[in-house]
């Protein structure tokens, strides 16, 4: 019951803690790369020339990834990232498997100066809608 008169009596500050944790939420979120739909990923590797590195374990790659991906599994990243020199100049869409791994890749790229996109749910969506889907090649 202190709980609730505190937030009537001091609904201000709580207000300006809720506004402040939203605003580091949606910082954080787009500091690893601004998310991209399905579509938009599409357009962006069609018309823009973007690449798309797949941060997975080598077998879920080889199950099954989009055509032309980089692959390079998340835990390698940093001690690889001289092999994404050439993409600098492109935009580079981090994909993931449902998207734990994505954030911090991006956030990697991002300092190193890269323009990054994160696919929006994951290779799992890509799958779910029935995109197109290379297997093999590991």
């Amino acid at each position: 019951m202190d709980f609730f008169v505190f937030l009537s009596e001091q609904w201000l500050l709580v207000g300006l803690l809720v506004a402040l944790l939203y605003t580091l939420a949606i910082s954080e979120r787009y500091r690893a790369g601004v998310p991209v739909s399905l579509h938009e990923v599409t357009r962006l590797i069609n018309s823009d020339g973007a690449r798309v590195l797949d941060v997975r374990d080598r077998n879920e790659f080889i199950a099954g990834h989009i055509v032309d991906a980089v692959h390079i599994p998340h835990g390698e990243l940093s001690d690889r990232l001289g092999e994404l020199v050439p993409l600098k100049d492109k935009v580079v869409i981090v994909a993931d498997k449902l998207g734990q791994h994505a954030g911090p890749a991006g956030r990697l790229l991002k300092q190193k100066g890269f323009q990054v996109r994160r696919l929006q749910g994951g290779m799992s969506e890509w799958s779910n809608q029935n995109l197109p889907l290379v297997k093999g090649q590991g």
